[in-house]
């Protein structure tokens, strides 16, 4: 990649949430470690439900749908949509298991795609910047449970209501 190129990735994953953690010069690092840009149309998949998890992706444009498989009745779930910013694919990447769901463009989107080889090495080279990566990753991981103890509230007292309309 030339100079310019690397300006707009590390512009576009300092400008992403983990901006705020890794800073200006972390998204540098970050850009020359990306392994490449990807674009993808409606519908095309970014991988699949049990595919091992080699890499982890920063979406850059559009939006992605987090789906789930529903083989008896031949239709996806679509539970969670992914916008521009979002990490993808980082839990199974760092903990190296399947993706337990598939994910798949909602409209043309666009993702920077950053493989192991690339990022294993920042943990000896950078080991503050891996750090401050991780912060914003598990900072997501707080949200995501906040979100579902939310989710889960509301679910309860929809069905405790429900009853009581009988």
């Amino acid at each position: 990649m030339n100079e310019q190129d690397l300006d707009r990735i590390a512009t576009m994953i300092y400008e992403a949430p983990i901006g705020e953690y890794i800073g200006r010069a972390g998204a540098e690092v970050f850009a020359r470690r990306a392994a490449s840009e990807h674009k993808l149309t409606d519908g095309e998949y970014l991988y699949h439900r049990g595919d091992s998890a080699d890499a982890f992706f920063i979406l850059t444009a559009g939006r992605l749908g987090m789906v789930r498989d529903r083989s008896r009745v031949g239709k996806e779930f679509v539970v969670h949509v992914l916008e521009k910013g979002d990490l993808v694919g980082e839990l199974s990447f760092f903990d190296q298991t399947p993706h337990t769901l598939s994910v798949r463009a909602l409209g043309d989107a666009a993702v920077l795609r950053f493989n192991a080889s690339d990022i294993t090495p920042l943990i000896t080279e950078q080991p503050r910047l891996v750090y401050d990566f991780m912060r914003a990753v598990i900072k997501r991981v707080h949200c995501i449970v906040a979100t579902l103890g939310e989710h889960e509230m509301e679910l309860r007292q929809l069905i405790a209501n429900a009853g009581r309309q009988r």
